[in-house]
């Protein structure tokens, strides 16, 4: 082997690298192209492993030849390599092509949970009689939930709530368990607001507080563990029941018709007296009698009365000077009535099949 052998085989195997370079067709036949001429077992390097055999005054002019074929290749697997990123660009941007002149895609749009909307329907007709909803805490203490409305720990009215109590026990240096000092609760009622805003706010007031309660129930097609209620609130000098028996037939009459008859019948609160049940006639039978109704053709939508004076004192008010009446209802058992549905745990299945025909 001379220096013009070598000479000739590094020319020729610049012209095939060059050439296979060009035909690469997609970036791994490139990579493989590149290892064939150029890798550690390569063609070059196998021309170059000849330089030992050749005088030592050509030896200079093959390394720096070899070395010259080299960059001439690399610099082409680099051309090739940019001119094929671009092609799969071109290819990808031709595949995604986007015409602005299209009609855009349409967004599904939601709608209210029917329970939220029945609440803010009632938040409306009272809002045009000066109620402001206010918001209260689901984490209650004892005393404000049950005491405070007139409601102490032995009192019989107790056993109408399966209260949920939270586990709140501290551990001593012995490693025994303590009850801690103040009991807390998931709320049974939205009632212990009405503390909360008796003590925040000093009369007239005119509140509004609805919100979930929690109750230990067994779930069945008109009770569930969790609940919506919706407190009213009125407090203010010379408030008397007649003011209340308005007022919630302007809601009713609002809800279900204003022709809709209703009626009050005496009932019982501990933090009201007196207390009344608000009926009104039954939506599906029209007072006819039927099993919704349990063929009385009444349907009772809530609870209200007369503050109790204990109640009164409790929020800081004086009950020698000022009167109130609280009401509660149920919104999820309004929205029930409202649009026929017949079993109250759809409304938390979040069943989009149930919830789109509102």
């Amino acid at each position: 082997m001379d220096l013009r052998s070598i000479e000739e085989q590094l020319g020729e195997l610049e012209s095939r690298a060059l050439a296979a370079v060009a035909d690469a067709a997609d970036p791994d036949a490139l990579k493989q192209v590149e290892v064939a001429f150029l890798g550690r077992k390569g063609e070059l390097k196998a021309i170059l492993d000849g330089i030992g055999r050749l005088p030592a005054d050509d030896r200079p002019r093959v390394g720096a030849a070899g070395n010259a074929v080299k960059q001439h290749v690399l610099a082409a697997v680099e051309a090739r390599g940019h001119r094929l990123d671009q092609i799969a660009l071109e290819v990808r941007l031709a595949a995604e092509r986007v015409d602005p002149t299209l009609p855009g895609r349409p967004l599904r749009r939601g709608s209210l949970h029917p329970v939220i909307e029945t609440t803010r329907e009632i938040v409306r007709v009272l809002g045009q009689f000066g109620f402001v909803v206010y918001e209260s805490p689901e984490v209650e203490t004892d005393e404000l939930n049950f005491q405070a409305l007139n409601i102490p720990p032995d009192h019989p009215a107790r056993d109408l709530w399966d209260t949920l109590y939270l586990d709140e026990r501290g551990f001593d240096s012995d490693g025994q368990g303590q009850e801690a000092p103040t009991r807390h609760l998931l709320r049974t009622h939205t009632s212990p607001g009405q503390i909360h805003v008796m003590r925040q706010t000093p009369p007239p007031i005119r509140a509004l507080l609805p919100g979930r309660c929690f109750r230990y129930e067994n779930v069945d097609a008109s009770h569930g563990f969790e609940f919506f209620q919706l407190e009213g609130l009125m407090v203010d000098e010379g408030t008397t029941l007649g003011h209340l028996r308005g007022l919630l037939d302007e809601v009713a009459h609002a809800l279900f018709g204003a022709r809709r008859p209703t009626r009050f019948r005496p009932g019982y609160y501990p933090f009201t007296e007196p207390s009344v049940a608000f009926d009104v006639q039954c939506v599906i039978c029209e007072g006819r009698g039927c099993p919704a109704c349990k063929r009385t053709g009444w349907m009772t939508i809530l609870g209200a009365g007369m503050v109790h004076p204990v109640v009164l004192r409790n929020g800081g008010i004086d009950p020698e000077r000022y009167q109130g009446f609280a009401f509660g209802m149920g919104p999820d058992r309004m929205a029930m009535l409202r649009y026929g549905i017949d079993d109250i745990r759809e409304f938390l299945t979040n069943d989009v099949r149930f919830l789109e025909q509102f």
